[in-house]
């Protein structure tokens, strides 16, 4: 931040990373781990598309791409995102975590908002998740990937947010 920006404010919302083409970007500090391995048979079974389940380490969740946030749950555990290449996501943060009704999360965006890659979404508290009883893991889905290009894995293990997790290739 510079000297005006600190006396003055700065006009334009801070983003975390640069958003790429076709791409979806990890949207927390997480390790990535598979699918199938999400305690919810409904994204495990990927019924409402393919996508990543992320073990999150970071209390932010960030836009994973520029585009526009289309959902936000009332619970405020989930969002939904489309992008400016038509990707449309959901990012839901934990496992039943609907139950808490919204303790613990706090949304920094609205409906209808436009986003930026890396411009922070939600901001999660995992000790109180976790001392809810609720896993922490979160589902990454692409809910219309059958309107899309193939899906290429790009990114696992470890990861920071805005790292390169699925491309889209014509």
């Amino acid at each position: 931040m510079g000297f005006f920006d600190k006396i003055f404010g700065s006009k334009a919302a801070a983003t975390k990373f640069s958003g790429q083409k076709m791409t979806v970007l990890a949207p927390i500090d997480s390790t990535v781990i598979p699918l199938e391995q999400l305690p919810d048979e409904t994204f495990a079974t990927a019924i409402l598309g393919p996508g990543c389940g992320l073990e999150p380490t970071g209390d932010m969740v960030y836009a994973p791409f520029d585009g526009t946030v289309t959902t936000i749950a009332d619970t405020l555990h989930a969002v939904g995102l489309m992008s400016d290449d038509g990707i449309e996501v959901l990012i839901h943060v934990g496992m039943d975590t609907v139950e808490m009704q919204g303790k613990s999360f706090e949304a920094q965006v609205k409906v209808d908002q436009k986003v930026k890659a890396g411009t922070p979404l939600l901001k999660i508290d995992l000790d109180a998740i976790r001392a809810a009883g609720h896993p922490t893991a979160t589902a990454l889905i692409v809910t219309n990937a059958d309107d899309l290009p193939e899906m290429q894995i790009v990114g696992g293990g470890i990861v920071a947010a805005g790292a390169p997790l699925f491309k889209f290739e014509k």
